[in-house]
């Protein structure tokens, strides 16, 4: 069974930087496109970055665009996220996600996503 593995979140300042990592384990399958979301207490999941792993074409958010940054290493099953230049309004339990398939509609939408990482914790303190 295909499980995602989030790893490399924790706390730190304002304007500091953090790597999420997103690995997936078990038997290896084709995804179509892999994705970051957060989400804070009482409100919903927001997607931050997308990723179509054939392309390597990312998309971002345009809240987090020129600060956080999406890319992958085939050969360690592994997407990562980069954030630079972190804010307190990026604080929020980040999740990755995958979808198997094309299309299904736009990367933002959740409920496209086959695949959920059990997430990490994003803590930036002003």
């Amino acid at each position: 069974q295909v499980q995602l593995v989030e790893s490399g979140g924790g706390s730190v300042q304002a304007g500091g930087s953090m790597r999420l990592s997103c690995a997936t384990s078990g038997i290896t399958e084709a995804f179509n496109r892999m994705a970051w979301f957060r989400q804070t207490p009482g409100k919903e999941r927001e997607g931050v970055a997308a990723i179509y792993l054939a392309s390597n074409a990312p998309y971002y958010a345009e809240s987090v665009k020129g600060r956080f940054t999406i890319s992958q290493d085939n050969a360690k099953n592994t997407v990562y996220l980069q954030m630079d230049s972190l804010l307190p309004e990026d604080t929020a339990m980040y999740f990755c996600a995958a979808r198997r398939d094309a299309g299904g509609g736009s990367w933002v939408e959740s409920h496209i996503y086959n695949l959920w990482g059990q997430g990490t914790q994003v803590t930036v303190s002003s």
